[in-house]
């Protein structure tokens, strides 16, 4: 078998894309996290009904404050969402604004999620 996925702490690549350094796992940031980016997306799409939007969106767009669908009810329903279409569970101290910054972030944060 493979290697454990392992979190990659690099304080210069995490400043580089935005993404907090403990929501890297190397395993799973290349190639996987491009098919992560667009479930997000499709999530994000539908639970905010931005009618296709969704689709011109990419990892530096900006959530929080800047989607107006997106209040306190639509992240709780984006997380629930995210937790049934990828099978993994979020404590409530997992998340926070950060989480929701931008579709990186929230990507990153999944991609995390995936990894443990």
């Amino acid at each position: 078998m493979g290697q454990e996925p392992r979190l990659r702490r690099n304080d210069r690549d995490a400043r580089s894309s935005g993404v907090p350094s403990q929501w890297k796992c190397s395993s799973s940031y290349g190639g996987r996290s491009l098919t992560t980016e667009k479930a997000v997306l499709r999530i994000l799409d539908d639970v905010l009904s931005l009618k296709g939007a969704g689709a011109a969106m990419n990892a530096r767009s900006p959530l929080l404050g800047a989607v107006p669908e997106l209040d306190s009810m639509a992240v709780l329903s984006i997380i629930t969402a995210l937790e049934e279409h990828f099978g993994f569970s979020v404590d409530d101290d997992e998340i926070d604004g950060s989480t929701f910054a931008t579709v990186g972030t929230l990507t990153a944060f999944v991609d995390g999620k995936l990894c443990n």
